[in-house]
C-alpha cells in the first residue's frame, strides 16, 4: 500500500508568506482530516469566512486561502480569517474556487497536506436564517429560544426568549416560527401553554391569535403562509410523544388526528380544508403562484373510536405501519375555495412514508423527507432527503444532500439556488444547520456546515437548531414587544363551518 507522507522534507519559499508559512514540511498525498468538513463545497459568494481546525490533536496549524496573487495566511490553533479579507477573496474567486494549503505540527515537525477547493458561486444567499435552539425534548423544552443569525457574518440575535413569559411553575413552548415569502416584517409563531396563542406579526402589527375552538382538532399548529394574501394554512394536530426502549430511534412522535385548516387574517377567520376522519393531513406548503396547495396524509381507520384513550393505543400498536403520502389541492386566489386532492407522490407503495414537502421558488422542485414510517422524522435515523421533479413527476433521494443519519427541516433560498436543512450527521443527536447549492437540473453539492466564529462552536453547543428559515432582512421587533402581546388574551376566532372544498 502506497504511503500518503512523503520521505523527502521539502523545502519552499512562500515569497509573501514565509514569515508565517512553515519553510521544512513533510509532504503528505492525503487531504487533511477537518472540523467543520469544508474540503470542495461550494459556497455562496456572501457566506461568512469558512473557518475549521484540525479534528486530531495537531499542536498547531496553518493555513493558507489563495486565489491567483490574493492570499489569506492563518496560523495557530484554529483558521479564521477576518470577515473584511475573506469578503474581497470570495470577490474576486466568484465563479471559480479559492485553493486551500493546510500544514499541521506533531512534535515539533511539519506535515503539508494535499491542498482543497472551496468553489465560491456567484449565486448570492439571502442574508438571514432564522431557527430555534432547543434541547433534546427527553431534557427540557422550557430554555428555548427562536434566534436570527446574519450568513454574511456570525451576528446572531434573540427573536423571542421562551423564558420571558414562563417561569418555573408555569411553562410555555414556542414553536413553528413562519415568514411570509422570507419577509421578516410578516411571521408567525406559536405558544403554548403559559399564554398560549399564536403570535401574527404583519406590518408592524403584532396580534395574538386564540386559534381553539369547539370545530377544530386543536389550535392551529404547522404553518404555511399564502405567497401573495394574508392568509395562512395550518394543520391541526393531536399530537402524542413516546419513548422506544431499544430502538435506535429514541422518541416516536405522532398524531392520532389531524386535519387542515385556513385562517383568514383581514376577517380573523377559520375554515377547515381537510378535516377527513380517515385521513391523518398535515404539512401544508403553497405552490409558489398561490394556486394550490401541497400536504401530506396517511389514510387510518380506528376500529372503535369511543375514546380518545382507546384511540391512543391502539395508535401506539401500529405506528411503525403508518406511512404519508403527498397530495395536492387546487386554490383560486379570487374565491379562496380549494378544488379536489389529488396524489402527487405515492411513498407507501415504496414502502415508505414522505413529509415536509417544501417546492422551489420556480415551481419545479419538490423536496420532501422520506422514511420507513411516520410524520415527525427529525427522530429518524433513517430520514432522507428527497427532490420531485414536477415537470416529469420523477422522483429520487438526494444522495449528494444525505448522510447516514437524519436529515430533515429544509427550506430553499428565495432565489432557489440554495438548501438549508437540519443534519445530525457529526454526531447522531443533535440537529445542525447544513446549506448546499442546487442547480437548474435539481441536482445538489456537497452540503457545508453554518460556519461560525469559533470552529468548534457546535461540538460544543448542546442544542439543537431546529426548523432552519430563510429571511432577506431580520426580524427588528424586540423580544420583550412579543412577550409584552402575548401575556394579553388572544383574539378568538370566528369558525366557519362551510368547507372551502368545491
Amino acid at each position: 500500500m502506497k504511503n500518503p507522507i512523503a520521505i523527502i522534507v521539502l523545502t519552499f519559499l512562500f515569497c509573501a508568506c514565509s514569515e508565517q508559512l512553515p519553510s521544512e514540511f513533510t509532504q503528505s498525498d492525503a487531504l487533511p482530516h477537518i472540523y467543520p468538513d469544508y474540503i470542495d463545497v461550494t459556497v455562496p459568494v456572501n457566506i461568512a469566512p469558512l473557518t475549521f481546525q484540525m479534528d486530531d490533536k495537531s499542536e498547531e496549524m496553518a493555513v493558507r486561502y489563495s486565489f491567483g496573487s490574493e492570499e489569506i495566511i492563518c496560523r495557530g490553533k484554529q483558521a479564521i480569517p477576518s470577515i473584511a479579507d475573506w469578503k474581497h477573496l470570495a470577490s474576486v474567486a466568484q465563479g471559480k474556487a479559492i485553493q486551500v494549503e493546510t500544514y499541521a505540527c506533531k512534535g515539533g515537525l511539519w506535515t503539508r497536506f494535499k491542498p482543497f477547493n472551496i468553489f465560491v458561486s456567484t449565486d448570492s444567499i439571502d442574508l438571514y436564517i432564522s431557527y430555534r435552539l432547543i434541547h433534546p425534548s427527553y431534557v427540557s423544552y422550557e430554555e428555548l429560544t427562536i434566534c436570527q443569525r446574519c450568513l454574511e457574518n456570525y451576528d446572531e440575535s434573540v427573536i423571542y426568549d421562551n423564558m420571558l413569559c414562563g417561569d418555573d411553575i408555569n411553562g410555555q413552548c414556542i414553536n413553528c416560527h413562519s415568514f411570509q415569502q422570507y419577509n421578516s416584517d410578516r411571521m408567525q409563531f406559536h405558544a403554548r401553554q403559559n399564554n398560549g396563542g399564536t403570535l401574527i406579526a404583519y406590518d408592524g402589527n403584532i396580534r395574538k391569535i386564540n386559534m381553539s375552538s369547539d370545530s377544530i382538532l386543536s389550535a392551529a399548529v404547522y404553518p404555511a403562509w399564502h405567497p401573495q394574501l394574508p392568509l395562512i394554512a395550518y394543520s391541526t394536530n393531536m399530537t402524542h410523544q413516546i419513548f422506544h426502549l431499544t430502538d435506535s430511534n429514541k422518541i416516536e412522535v405522532f398524531d392520532t388526528e389531524s386535519d387542515l385548516i385556513a385562517y383568514d387574517l383581514e376577517k380573523n377567520e377559520v375554515t377547515n380544508i381537510e378535516n377527513n376522519p380517515n385521513e391523518l393531513e398535515v404539512f401544508p406548503f403553497w405552490a409558489p403562484d398561490g394556486k394550490s396547495i401541497y400536504y401530506c396524509s396517511a389514510h387510518f381507520e380506528y376500529s372503535d373510536t369511543t375514546t380518545s384513550k382507546y384511540k391512543l393505543k391502539e395508535f401506539i400498536r401500529n405506528y411503525n405501519s403508518i406511512k404519508y403520502n403527498i397530495f395536492r389541492k387546487s386554490f383560486n386566489p379570487a374565491t379562496k375555495q380549494f378544488g379536489q386532492s389529488e396524489l402527487v407522490f405515492s411513498a407507501d407503495s415504496l414502502g415508505k412514508s414522505a413529509t415536509l414537502p417544501r417546492i422551489s421558488p420556480n415551481g419545479r422542485y419538490l423536496m420532501f423527507a422520506m422514511a420507513e414510517y411516520g410524520v415527525f422524522h427529525i427522530w429518524h435515523r433513517d430520514a432522507d432527503l428527497w427532490m420531485l421533479d414536477l415537470s416529469t413527476g420523477v422522483a429520487r433521494p438526494a444522495e449528494e444532500l444525505n448522510s447516514p443519519d437524519t436529515e430533515s427541516y429544509h427550506s430553499w433560498s428565495s432565489n432557489g439556488k440554495w438548501v438549508i436543512f437540519s443534519s445530525r450527521r457529526d454526531d447522531g443527536n443533535y440537529t445542525r444547520p447544513f446549506i448546499a447549492h442546487i442547480d437548474e437540473n435539481g441536482s445538489g453539492t456537497k452540503p457545508f456546515e453554518l460556519p461560525c466564529a469559533n470552529p468548534d462552536y457546535h461540538r460544543q453547543f448542546m442544542k439543537s437548531y431546529n426548523i432552519p428559515e430563510f429571511m432577506r432582512g431580520p426580524v427588528i421587533i424586540k423580544p420583550q414587544t412579543f412577550a409584552d402581546v402575548l401575556k394579553r388574551d388572544g383574539e378568538p376566532v370566528k369558525f366557519i363551518s362551510t368547507d372551502l372544498t368545491r
